[in-house]
Parts: C-alpha cells; sequence; structure tokens
C-alpha cells in the first residue's frame, strides 16, 4: 500500500512550505493539490493556483510524488497545460502524478461562460482532453514538425514541446472515473485509476461501492486483454460525511477496507483548523506509524 495526502492550495508561501516538506517527512509517498478555480464550500476563502503551488513545492522537497488531483478540461487546453505541467515535470526530477477527470458541474465548470455540458458530452471531453495529453506529453519525433491534432473539443496544429520527457514514455496518467465507461477508459489509457467512490453517507454500503468499483476495474481490464496489476487503484478516503484522519483509528481501518477492495493507493487530506477535514495534526505523527505496518 502506498499512500498520499492532500494538500489544499490555501496557504501563502513561504508558510506553505512546511507542509509539503513535512508529507515527505512523514513519509507519504505523494502528495496532491486541488485543481480547481475555487471549490465549493471553500469558494470565498484564501485559493491559489495549482501549477505554481506544485512547483514551489518541487523546489523544497527531493523525493515525494506531486499531484494533480484532479485536472479537467472545464478550463483547460491540453496544449498550454501540456507545457505547463511538462515543465513541472522537469523542475521536480520527474515526480509529476497528473490526475485527471472529466470536469464537476460546480464553479469551474461555468466561470468561463461555458454552456451547461450533459454527462456525455463531459466524458467525451474528458476522453479527447486524455488523448491530446497522452501524445503531447510523449514530445514530438524530431524533424515531425509538431503535434497537431483536430477533434470536437480541443484542436492543435504543430504544437512544439521541444525536448524530451522527464519521465518516460511520459509522466504517468492517473484517470478518475467512477461510471462504466470512464472506468473502462481508465483500464485503456491509464497508469492509474482514481475514486472518490460516489456519494457517501458515512454507511457501509459506500465501502460496498468501493468494492465493487474495484471488481469493475477488474473486468475492464479483463475485457482489454490489460493485466489488472499493471494498472495503480488510489482510493480518496475522505468525503463530506467521513475523515480518514479524524483519528489513528479511523486511518487504521479505512486503509484496511481499501486493502481488501483490492487498492494499491489511499490518499487523505492534511487536517484543516476547522471546517471541512478539520482535525489535529498530531494524528500525522500516528498515521506515519502505521503506514509502516502497510508497506
Amino acid at each position: 500500500m502506498r499512500f498520499g495526502i492532500v494538500i489544499l492550495p490555501q496557504h501563502d508561501w513561504p508558510a506553505a512550505a512546511r507542509y509539503w516538506r513535512g508529507a515527505e517527512e512523514l513519509g507519504f509517498d505523494h502528495a496532491w493539490t486541488y485543481d480547481h478555480l475555487s471549490w465549493r464550500g471553500l469558494a470565498g476563502e484564501r485559493w491559489h493556483a495549482t501549477v505554481p503551488t506544485l512547483t514551489a513545492a518541487a523546489m523544497v522537497t527531493e523525493r515525494i510524488g506531486l499531484g494533480t488531483f484532479v485536472a479537467s478540461p472545464n478550463y483547460r487546453h491540453p496544449v498550454p497545460f501540456a507545457k505547463d505541467v511538462a515543465t513541472l515535470d522537469q523542475i521536480s526530477g520527474g515526480r509529476l502524478l497528473l490526475g485527471l477527470g472529466s470536469g464537476g458541474t460546480g464553479f469551474d465548470a461555468y466561470v468561463l461562460g461555458q454552456p451547461e455540458y450533459t454527462p456525455r458530452q463531459r466524458f467525451e471531453r474528458f476522453v479527447e482532453f486524455s488523448e491530446a495529453l497522452d501524445v503531447l506529453l510523449r514530445f514530438e519525433r524530431p524533424g515531425s514538425g509538431g503535434i497537431s491534432f483536430e477533434g470536437q473539443w480541443f484542436t492543435a496544429s504543430g504544437a512544439r514541446m521541444v525536448g524530451e520527457p522527464a519521465q518516460r514514455p511520459r509522466m504517468p496518467l492517473h484517470l478518475a472515473a467512477d461510471g462504466p465507461k470512464g472506468v473502462a477508459f481508465a483500464a485503456r489509457l491509464g497508469d492509474g485509476w482514481v475514486t472518490t467512490g460516489g456519494a457517501d453517507d458515512g454507511t457501509d454500503a459506500w465501502w460496498r461501492r468501493v468494492a465493487e468499483l474495484s471488481a469493475r476495474l477488474d473486468e475492464a481490464c479483463a475485457a482489454g486483454d490489460r493485466d489488472p496489476s499493471s494498472l495503480d487503484r488510489t482510493l480518496l478516503l475522505d468525503s463530506e460525511a467521513r475523515y480518514s484522519l479524524a483519528s489513528a483509528a479511523a486511518f487504521e481501518d479505512a486503509v484496511g477496507r481499501a486493502a481488501e477492495a483490492g487498492f494499491t493507493d489511499v490518499i487523505s487530506h492534511w487536517p484543516r483548523e476547522h471546517g471541512l477535514y478539520a482535525g489535529d495534526e498530531s494524528v500525522l505523527d500516528e498515521a506515519a506509524r502505521l503506514m509502516s505496518t502497510w508497506r
């Protein structure tokens, strides 16, 4: 089992550096931040941009993986975004984990004046966005004249990445999906699959759904003739109804259940002072001790 922590981009730099350094010192395998312009009930609070935050985090850490949780096409085009994350990956020494999703229906979905897309449209846009990044992040072949594609949602004409990717053949793509089509797409293109498990009311029904989703991924891999063990599977342990770092016991229980469901990675949120994911940072030390028993 590998362990991740979400550090919300709410702290001004350089004070924020302690969280990223702390994640590495505690032994987390990867640390993530949300890729939103603002987010739900925290929309009126301090909220920094994703790529600069991760770039700064790369400069104060050495080992830990750094990830977007998760980037979407709601307000991004794959060409400039590929340049941003490829540069970030080079700065970090090849430590970037690119989490991608279809994009929610909240603030990010409408802030640029977009129409309200159907679930099918959002999925089709997600597929096109991810496939474009898959090509761009491998970089163009020398003498090719760049990378071009024309789709329903995105177009590029001779896009230039120039150079070589920091990771081969490109940085890993961790695709967030819960529905059958999304899970099948993750099994086809992704290096990892990410799920929140869907709506969580804090009962055992959520854990049953998580196990069902993991089984669905196995089925999708089998249908696509892919070894299920070749795909990392990551579960976000937290929701409004459940916080995995509320106590060491809660963390141990959540990790155990995730392991039983076949997950290779779990992610929690760094305790906040108040509100959503509020908790005591001392639990992180207890969690760090427990993490060593699961490796």
